[in-house]
């Protein structure tokens, strides 16, 4: 709307980017949880997959597969470690987004309200003008007729 200028454009526009930022953190966030559940995922197929019995292995053979199989166990529990509190960082970072949201919608709603009170203000001063038309109107036809 020509001529409507919002006093706090600035705070909007500060945090208009800082929910950017919090989106972006977030995006990044789930990222890293989408490579460690990956990475789980693969060492659980690769213990899947290696964890079958084989009688036609040697001693050693059998020694190493173990050995491979607890590395394979111990890398699982922390990947799920990990895993865990990479859920908690983008649980974070999606609360971080939800409140910047909320600040972002306050300051948008004041501004919604002080644009509907200026367009008011607009419409009540063009009918005021009118009006004032019509009244000068009126005066000319009276004094002619």
């Amino acid at each position: 709307m020509q001529g409507f200028r919002f006093p706090l454009q600035k705070l909007l526009d500060i945090r208009v980017d800082k929910e950017e930022q919090s989106k972006r953190k977030l995006m990044e966030a789930q990222r890293q949880q989408n490579i460690t559940q990956a990475k789980l995922d693969e060492l659980k197929a690769n213990y899947a997959r290696y964890n079958v019995l084989d009688n036609n292995l040697t001693v050693a053979e059998k020694k190493m597969k173990v050995n491979y199989l607890n590395t394979l166990a111990n890398g699982i529990l922390k990947t799920k470690d990990e895993l865990e509190q990479k859920k908690a960082v983008v649980n974070s970072c999606r609360e971080d987004v939800r409140l910047r949201q909320i600040e972002r919608k306050t300051v948008e709603i004041i501004k919604d309200k002080r644009l509907e009170a200026f367009k008011k203000e607009q419409d009540r001063k063009e009918q005021v003008q009118i009006d004032e038309f019509a009244l000068y109107a009126f005066m000319r036809n009276l004094e002619r007729g």
